[in-house]
């Protein structure tokens, strides 16, 4: 499957995610629907793993591996932007998870020595750019209380874990270790991390039977993890954390897209410029050729590795 091809997959499906995200807040505590979502979803890759005959059986150091992917990729990231919902909107947490785009920048130069290059800069900026002005008439409303600065500063540390758990997974890919049994044992222990974080903070283990409920759980654990995930992880050994986290800043734009269609979202000039400014930096992004490592860092980080 193409770059492309793949880049697209991740952005429209973790774009539509934030919409069925909606149906799983509520009832049941967000800890524990990203343990049920999870779950299901490692279960259903270990399944596919077995009917295609692949290798399920790997040495601890692969499991340490396993077990570092599933707490960056599959669990604290999403419970602290869970939990940054309670204090912020939407709005502000997709800014906040926008910044990922510059925290991979960063840590590919600092892990692989990769310089993302002038274009890669200039179109981050104009991917946050956008993002700021699509969302500033909810940002200008509130005001920098207390909950609001804690909601914040919960999102933008679930950004950067999630930044480090795509360098992680990237260096994974480099000790040639295969995405979709990654994928599987990677959730199954974020799902376990995130189970025992809500045991200790107290949550029941309840279910909502509800239609919606089950129709978005299912929805996000077989789309918005295994399809999305196993697409955009491919993309970012492909093409390195630096240009696939650009999906970051691409999907709130499908998710308020959605809410046009959906919610009743009325089309204004902010939206038009911010989607504009967006796409623009897509462009910059995406057409800019792979960069080149220095050879000796890169070296010694798949040594390391």
């Amino acid at each position: 499957m193409s770059n492309l091809a793949l880049y697209v997959i991740t952005v429209l499906i973790w774009g539509s995610t934030w919409f069925a995200i909606e149906f799983q807040l509520g009832t049941v505590a967000p800890e524990v629907s990203i343990v049920y979502r999870y779950v299901a979803a490692s279960l259903l890759l270990f399944v596919w793993a077995r009917f295609r005959g692949l290798n399920l059986a790997f040495g601890l150091r692969q499991h340490g591996w396993f077990l570092l992917l599933g707490l960056f990729l599959f669990g604290l990231n999403y419970v602290l932007a869970y939990r940054a919902q309670i204090y912020i909107t939407s709005a502000l947490t997709a800014i906040a998870f926008s910044t990922i785009v510059w925290m991979n920048i960063l840590n590919a130069r600092i892990f692989f020595g990769v310089r993302a290059g002038r274009r890669v800069l200039i179109g981050a900026l104009l991917g946050v750019a956008g993002i700021l002005t699509l969302f500033t008439p909810q940002i200008s409303e509130m005001t920098l209380t207390d909950t609001v600065f804690y909601g914040s500063v919960l999102a933008v540390l679930g950004a950067l874990v999630a930044s480090f758990g795509n360098i992680l997974s990237q260096a994974a890919q480099r000790r040639e270790l295969p995405i979709i049994q990654s994928n599987a044992w990677g959730m199954l222990y974020g799902a376990v991390l995130t189970a025992i974080i809500a045991a200790v903070e107290g949550h029941p283990f309840d279910f909502d039977w509800s239609v919606y409920y089950m129709a978005s759980l299912a929805y996000l654990s077989v789309f918005g993890s295994i399809v999305a995930f196993g697409a955009y992880l491919t993309l970012l050994g492909r093409v390195g954390a630096h240009k696939a986290g650009y999906a970051m800043v691409m999907f709130p734009v499908v998710a308020l897209i959605l809410s046009i269609l959906f919610e009743g979202l009325k089309l204004d000039a902010t939206i038009v410029l911010g989607t504009a400014l967006v796409l623009a930096g897509n462009l910059f992004v995406m057409r800019t050729k792979p960069p080149r490592a220095k050879g000796q860092l890169t070296q010694q980080m798949q040594e390391a590795a």
